[in-house]
């Protein structure tokens, strides 16, 4: 219960607060000491029901009478905070106490005021310079107790913290002694909404699977699973001893700890002993991503207790998918365990280094997969938010959101505009409205979509887009990130940015105008129609050649290009033949980067080209998918090579072991390969498009993917060429089988089909003859 008005607009619930946002005096800035704010109270009687709504610059750990309220982390969370702040609503009536009470609020720099950005001269003070807090505590009768400048602050035994630094927190000085005052500061409290998505928690704790002490003395933990979270531990010892934990992904050769793609991100806690017996300690206002733990202890200690804690914003996974591969096996939960790490409040690129942003592109691609393995809606819808407000004037979207460079352009200029990244706006949007049946979302980000799609046209000032290479400059674009060449001395081809860039300017434009369909935005879908049309056109005459070529003759180019229909039917086949070529003269080896990987497969798929879909995805040589299982990787890495077969690490200075791009081709085993895939026709999974393309070498496969409806499930066995598949929907959805030509002679429920069929919910059982490719 709220005991004070709110309000619903947008979906985006605000409220009427009559506390003060109030800084501690006891603040010394960035990178300083935390402080607390404080106030005592008294109660004559306890109410029936007391609710606790709180927020801060910066982030904040709430206590009342020494017990800690909720058990959420990293609250209030990650936003643009001069777009908006989460607040955040506990029940505490069952910690309040007859007689003097007192409410204890921590606050430490978060990601509002940590130096953010990798950078000699990272962005400090970000969103601000002064932490603050703003609380009420309300019960049945009205306001019990709210922020104002009679609380009192002082200082915390977190000496440090920041989102790359990590934590320094001394036990022996835990006594919070109420030595400065506080002020109220000017601060625009309709900035101030309910959290939009779920709290980031802790998940179950992982043990160590093995231990060893370095050639210096220092005990190495390895965990077992690479992980966005933080190393708990309990120790004993005499007072003013010292224990350093440093975090790394991988070892080098040797079994050295190397966490050289930290970069400049220390990532480490120090914790000083009270000497006052058993103590526990895990850091309060950062995270960082590691397998393993490096511990150091200075002075005399030892430790009694050690896991590894992850955290996450989507804990609970909402699918699965097994097959006879456990490589593949491994695979799907290595992209889990990556989402996991990597969406706490925002979808970032990696939770290890120095950066942890979040990167539009990278959710792009991912997006139907994360909505596939987790439910993500209120996540990303609350991302989209961010997007949105990172939007430039001109329609250019932010490289990552939220976006601490839009409010310091002259230390980082240009981070706006690129395609496949800005593209967001439009993809993730579509996403939502397909898997969810989201139509609000589509509406709310109508007008950022329509600005996005004009910039992009904007670049050229027509249909082809001609990005300049400069980073920073207008309509710069990052192309296929990442799409490796194979041999230097004879490098395999790759996309030019401008090929790149004027696929997803019609990916967007098109996606627009069926988005506008949808929203019965009939002039605007017109429009939209009709410049689809012309980049489709222009693409055709510079991109593909009368004998069907195209223009790079690279793997993203094909996959992006059949992937959405704009192969002209006059080249169709001939394209198609060259599309084959190239994957075969490869050795099925992956060619594409970010934005062309997830097209890959279902490319393959699309063309009945299973049999190429399958060896290409199978194959266990860098670049490949299985490369990385097969190298020991319990996360997806950023890049292909990120490991040599050795172990040697590959370029420090840009490698994440936990980057959840290439896990994208979790949607291809989903969509294509268990054959159950969202209608847009009828969202939300009120209809399931039935169109297995078995990979024989997988069989048997199994997958279930938890709807609004129910749970949906599919697999099939492969006996020889026979396939018998079972399907499963819950009531509240139905199946639409298109038989095509990789069914030979299908039969379901018993009786021979002859045309596309509904299904209705129940079971259903499907044989079928695989056809070759």
């Amino acid at each position: 219960m709220d005991f004070q008005s709110a309000a619903v607009k947008g979906g985006i619930v605000s409220r009427t607060w009559t506390a003060d946002m109030i800084a501690p005096l006891a603040d010394q800035g960035e990178g300083t000491r935390a402080s607390f704010v404080a106030k005592s109270f008294t109660l004559t009687t306890i109410p029936t029901t007391a609710k606790l709504h709180i927020s801060a610059l910066g982030l904040y750990r709430c206590f009342l009478n020494g017990k800690r309220v909720g058990n959420d982390l990293l609250t209030p969370g990650w936003t643009n905070y001069d777009h908006r702040i989460a607040y955040q609503g506990y029940d505490v009536a069952g910690l309040l106490q007859r007689g003097e009470n007192r409410l204890e609020i921590w606050l430490g720099d978060g990601w509002y005021r940590s130096p953010m950005m990798w950078s000699d001269k990272p962005i400090p003070n970000c969103w601000g310079s002064r932490i603050a807090a703003i609380a009420e505590l309300a019960g049945p009768d009205g306001i019990i107790l709210s922020t104002d400048a009679s609380w009192v602050s002082g200082g915390l035994p977190v000496l440090k913290s920041g989102i790359y630094f990590g934590e320094i927190y001394d036990a022996r000085d835990e006594a919070r002694i109420d030595s400065h005052g506080t002020e109220a500061i000017s601060f625009d409290k309709t900035l101030l909404v309910a959290h939009e998505t779920k709290p980031v928690r802790e998940m179950a704790p992982i043990a160590p699977i093995e231990t060893w002490v370095d050639d210096q003395g220092r005990t190495i933990y390895d965990f077992g699973q690479n992980a966005g979270g933080y190393v708990r531990y309990t120790v004993e010892g005499t007072a003013g001893a010292e224990v350093r934990v440093e975090h790394s992904e991988v070892l080098g050769p040797n079994r050295y700890f190397d966490n050289r793609n930290y970069r400049t991100a220390t990532a480490h806690t120090i914790y000083t002993l009270s000497g006052k017996g058993a103590e526990t300690y895990a850091p309060y206002f950062t995270f960082q991503g590691f397998r393993y733990a490096r511990v150091t202890i200075t002075g005399e200690a030892k430790i009694t207790a050690i896991a590894s804690v992850p955290i996450s914003s989507v804990p609970h996974v909402a699918a699965g998918f097994t097959s006879g591969n456990l490589l593949v096996n491994r695979l799907v939960e290595n992209t889990i365990w990556s989402q996991r790490a990597n969406f706490i409040e925002v979808p970032t690129d990696c939770p290890q280094r120095d950066e942890r942003l979040g990167w539009t592109g990278d959710a792009q691609v991912f997006a139907a997969t994360a909505c596939w393995l987790t439910d993500s809606q209120s996540f990303l819808r609350k991302y989209l938010r961010d997007v949105m407000a990172d939007q430039r004037e001109d329609g250019a979207v932010s490289h990552f959101s939220p976006d601490p460079t839009r409010l310091h352009p002259a230390n980082f200029p240009g981070f706006a505009g690129s395609t496949g990244w800005g593209d967001a706006i439009v993809v993730i949007p579509w996403v939502l409205y397909t898997h969810y049946g989201d139509r609000a979302v589509l509406s709310e980000c109508l007008d950022a979509m329509v600005r996005w799609v004009d910039f992009v046209w904007s670049i050229s000032d027509g249909p082809l887009v001609r990005p300049p290479s400069h980073w920073g400059d207008r309509g710069f674009t990052f192309g296929d990130w990442l799409q490796p060449v194979g041999d230097n001395r004879k490098p395999r081809p790759t996309i030019s940015d401008d090929c790149a860039a004027t696929l997803y300017h019609f990916i967007a434009t098109d996606l627009l105008a069926k988005i506008a369909g949808v929203l019965d935005e009939t002039k605007l879908q017109s429009q939209m129609q009709s410049r689809a049309n012309d980049i489709r056109s222009a693409f055709a005459h510079e991109f593909i050649a009368p004998s069907g070529r195209l223009a790079h003759n690279d793997q993203t180019s094909y996959a992006l290009a059949f992937l959405y229909d704009l192969i002209p039917a006059e080249h169709y086949e001939a394209a198609r033949r060259h599309f084959k070529t190239l994957i075969e003269d490869a050795d099925y080896k992956i060619g594409t980067g970010f934005i062309g990987t997830p097209a890959l497969l279902p490319a393959l798929t699309k063309l009945g080209l299973d049999e190429v879909a399958g060896k290409v995805f199978l194959q266990q040589d860098v670049p490949g998918w299985l490369y990385q299982v097969s190298q020991g990787a319990t996360t997806i890495w950023e890049r292909w090579d990120s490991m040599a077969p050795d172990g040697t690490i590959y370029e420090p200075d840009m490698n994440s072991y936990n980057h959840y791009a290439y896990g994208a081709v979790c949607q291809w085993l989903f969509e294509s390969v268990a054959g159950i895939a969202p209608d847009p026709q009828a969202p939300g999974f009120a209809e399931v498009i039935i169109d297995p393309a078995p990979i024989a070498a997988l069989s048997p496969v199994s997958a279930y993917h938890d709807v609004a409806h129910g749970r949906i499930e599919a697999g099939w066995e492969c006996t020889g060429d026979e396939v018998v598949y079972t399907l499963t929907l819950p009531e509240g959805c139905s199946g639409r089988f298109r038989p095509g030509p990789r069914h030979g002679t299908p039969v379901l429920n018993g009786k021979a089909v002859t045309g596309e069929t509904v299904l209705p919910p129940g079971q259903h059982h499907l044989t079928f003859t695989l056809q070759g490719s």
